[in-house]
């Protein structure tokens, strides 16, 4: 069995006596070496200088009411008792130096005796394992302290111990879960795992937190749950003050971040405190991170690092305390590579980064989110709608099939589900309005392309060299060639290109597929680029 290990405050209050009436009165420390249930085989007596007699009595009755206990004491100084960062650090200072054994040895703390602030401590450094031990706590007994000792009860901080404890604790782990998946039952294993981290990164990190991923994977509409969560666990207090990047440009980029004073250009008339003033205390998104000039980023990454920035204009820093959370469907490292964004501000941004998928490596995900653009349409237009049986099977079956490209991903599935529903003229959507509406979708991803479109396109890639090659290749390397001109990079064209076989594959080197595939014409990315 292992041995008990009691660490505890000299009381120089509840464990000091009149020397004429000493076992008349409950002391507390004492009381705990007298529990017939509970025989403790070391007891480390912590003490201040001035109260060394009352150590020593003390310890001296603690071995006669129970021989069997070996009784240390601990001389320590802590100040004022009542300053708790003195205190805290004179305890610290003990649970660092002090020799645990857990393999062989149980710890409970005293925190019955010392003050207010004391308790506050032992319970602190308990909840941190700094002190490895549960928590002891000793009543006065009901009748004759001559006879009795007393109560006591042990707390162990371990929460997970606790069977009610932990069953709550994951219900609202789950609860908060489903708001960052804004109540969707999603089904995709991977993206389950990813909204289970961030519910956590949300929690408790107040960095910055990168959102990546397609136009439509919903980055927005996440980082406003984010901070839904944040504030409902008190991590902020402020607003969501959103803005997209892509629509500042030049002054007036500088003026909506930062804010600018009366005058400082043209059309300046009055001061205006900028987006970043406007998120102290709550969270700042920036979508299209990466159409920010140089001159911003600068000033973004210092404003991030030390809280402070300077308005245009303005001789004087401004303050603003904002979490930051960031969404780009741009390929951040790519965009360093060309200089076109800086490299430690990507640094600072990116300790928490996510890649959102798009909606066609989520086909599992698809049912349960048509169920919600049906609950979103009821609510915005106050109409419920439902599909027939067939209907939705046929619907689902399209969306779910490699036909469905949802370029624009979740976007496309809510313009879809919208235009269904409000055709559907008896609330009910059938068959006919959904085989017309795959006939929209299809035509509206397949674009005006055409035989001639395709030779004229691989005519200004290949040169004449275009003739060499057969045409069962030719559409295939012009659809490639085009999803190289409409991506930001090589890995973002691979991930298009490669969608359905990527998520058959444990690991996926999509730049590394599609640039062999160029090279058995001779091209490279710059060579298809427009």
């Amino acid at each position: 069995m292992k041995k008990l290990v009691s660490i505890g405050i000299l009381g120089v209050q509840l464990d000091s006596f009149d020397p004429r009436r000493r076992w008349d009165r409950w002391r507390p420390t004492v009381s705990l070496c007298q529990q017939e249930d509970l025989l403790i085989d070391r007891f480390e007596l912590l003490y201040e200088p001035k109260f060394a007699k009352l150590a020593q009595t003390v310890a001296d009755d603690m071995q006669a009411v129970s021989p069997e206990t070996e009784v240390n004491q601990h001389l320590i100084s802590m100040g004022d008792p009542w300053d708790l960062e003195s205190v805290y650090g004179a305890l610290y200072d003990f649970a660092a130096s002090y020799p645990f054994d857990t393999e062989n040895e149980d710890y409970i703390v005293h925190i019955t005796t010392g003050t207010h602030v004391c308790q506050i401590c032992l319970f602190l450094l308990a909840e941190s394992r700094h002190l490895p031990a549960r928590l002891i706590q000793t009543s006065p007994p009901k009748r004759d302290p001559a006879t009795t000792p007393g109560d006591y009860r042990i707390i162990d901080l371990d929460l997970s111990r606790y069977d009610q404890l932990a069953a709550r604790f994951e219900i609202e782990k789950r609860d908060t879960e489903t708001q960052l998946k804004s109540g969707i039952a999603t089904l995709n294993a991977s993206f389950n795992a990813m909204i289970g981290e961030i519910e956590q990164v949300a929690i408790r990190s107040p960095h910055p937190i990168l959102i990546t991923g397609p136009t439509g994977a919903g980055k927005s509409q996440l980082a406003r749950r984010i901070y839904e969560v944040k504030r409902a666990k008190r991590g902020v207090s402020g607003s969501f003050v959103e803005v997209n990047c892509a629509t500042l440009r030049g002054d007036g980029a500088m003026s909506a971040l930062f804010g600018h004073k009366k005058g400082s250009f043209t059309g300046a008339l009055d001061d205006r405190g900028g987006l970043l003033k406007a998120a102290h205390k709550g969270v700042l998104f920036l979508d299209e991170i990466g159409e920010l000039g140089l001159d911003e980023q600068a000033m973004l990454l210092r404003a991030i690092e030390e809280k402070r920035f300077l308005p245009l204009g303005s001789d004087q820093e401004t303050e603003s305390d904002f979490t930051l959370i960031s969404g780009t469907n741009r390929e951040l490292s790519e965009e360093v590579r060309k200089g076109n964004f800086r490299e430690d501000l990507l640094a600072r941004i990116n300790l928490w980064s996510y890649q959102l998928p798009g909606l066609s490596s989520r086909k599992e995900d698809i049912g349960p989110n048509i169920s919600y653009e049906l609950s979103r349409y009821a609510k915005d237009h106050g109409r419920q709608v439902a599909f027939n049986k067939e209907a939705r099977r046929s619907y689902e079956k399209f969306a779910t099939s490699p036909d469905a490209k949802w370029t624009g991903n979740f976007r496309d599935l809510n313009a879809s589900i919208t235009r269904m529903a409000t055709l559907a003229g008896n609330r009910r959507i059938n068959a006919e309005i959904v085989e017309s509406e795959i006939d929209r979708l299809q035509r509206s991803w397949q674009g005006p392309k055409n035989d001639s479109q395709d030779e004229e396109l691989l005519r200004d890639v290949l040169g004449t060299q275009a003739e060499e090659v057969d045409p069962f290749d030719q559409a295939q390397l012009a659809l490639v060639i085009r999803a190289c001109r409409e991506s930001r990079s090589l890995s973002e064209a691979g991930r298009k290109l490669f969608a359905v076989s990527r998520l058959k594959k444990k690991t996926s080197n999509d730049a590394d597929r599609l640039r062999k595939y160029l090279s058995k014409f001779g091209l490279s990315w710059d060579d298809c680029l427009a």
